[in-house]
């Protein structure tokens, strides 16, 4: 396992993260997910993010108990907060209230002292960012919180609340957790730049694009029996490429191209996005110990730009 710096700062995050969005707490059971956690540990994982709207709480929960045998200073933890979670007009957005209770809630939920990161999961239109950021501030002076960052935040807030920070001496934030695939390469225009600018480490989250990019869809049938795609409840984000037959088509030739390399279509589209040095990690789900090593082989791949080109052009349809 590789390992990079969070943006500018000095903490070193593995490449490859293990998330739990669609599992942890949800599709698979607590001990699954103590298999697949100490597993990606042993692998030389050491970051694990999860959310505390993550199916409300319950990821949390799980990736907490699944650590407990683990020495804590090992690992790097992310969480985030913003989504409700509870029908409480406060427990929601990005108040100084909300943040305060989030992150102690978190805590006792992760049954930890304190986060390694702690991610704001959207922007709040209805809270002023220097309320947020000078609540975060606060949590971590008091040692709750060590970096703090964004989730799909646009260009603009991003910088907003960098020049906040900055004007008040504020920590400023580490890192930024945008969506970023080969099929989604929407950050590339502004908040890719912005963030290089400011040396806010990019943590990605659907490198496989819900799972597409692994390539077990195939043009003309049916999602397999127990794939995401399969799914009513998991699959409402990727609906729209699994109905795009020439798009399932273009994935089959770049598995192709990635078989010609030596590896997985998904290990090659993980290590496409590693090929930024401003993303820190590229964040994967599992369901299993043998996803996680798999996944984790991306860590170490190195092609020769000509490779990318090739494999950009094969999903533009220009192959």
């Amino acid at each position: 396992m590789n390992y990079r710096r969070l943006g500018k700062q000095g903490v070193q995050v593995s490449e490859i993260a293990v998330g739990g969005w669609l599992t942890h707490g949800r599709s698979i059971d607590d001990g699954t997910t103590e298999r697949i956690v100490k597993h990606a540990f042993d692998l030389g994982v050491n970051f694990f993010d999860t959310a505390d709207v993550y199916n409300r709480g319950e990821a949390e929960r799980s990736l907490g108990k699944a650590i407990q045998s683990l020495e804590r200073r090992d690992l790097f933890l992310a969480t985030k907060c913003y989504f409700p979670m509870s029908d409480r007009p406060n427990d929601r957005g990005l108040s100084r209230k909300h943040i305060f209770e989030s992150v102690h809630d978190s805590l006792k939920r992760l049954d930890t002292d304190y986060l390694d990161l702690m991610q704001f999961h959207r922007f709040d239109a209805e809270t002023p960012v220097e309320e947020s950021v000078r609540a975060v501030e606060d949590l971590i002076r008091q040692g709750k919180i060590l970096y703090w960052g964004v989730s799909e935040w646009s260009a603009d807030q991003i910088q907003e609340a960098v020049d906040i920070a900055r004007n008040h001496g504020a920590f400023e934030p580490a890192s930024n957790q945008p969506r970023y695939s080969l099929l989604g390469r929407d950050i590339e225009e502004a908040v890719l730049p912005t963030c290089e600018r400011n040396g806010i480490g990019l943590v990605v989250f659907s490198p496989l694009a819900q799972g597409v990019l692994t390539g077990k869809y195939l043009p003309g049938q049916p999602p397999p029996e127990g794939s995401r795609g399969s799914d009513e409840q998991s699959n409402q984000f990727m609906k729209g490429m699994l109905e795009d037959q020439a798009l399932l088509a273009r994935v089959q030739s770049l598995k192709q191209l990635a078989n010609q390399q030596g590896l997985t279509l998904s290990q090659f589209a993980l290590a496409w996005c590693l090929r930024k040095p401003i993303v820190s990690s590229v964040i994967t789900g599992a369901t299993s110990p043998e996803q996680v090593e798999a996944n984790a082989a991306a860590s170490a791949v190195q092609l020769e730009d000509a490779i990318w080109k090739k494999a950009e052009a094969i999903l533009e349809g220009k192959e």
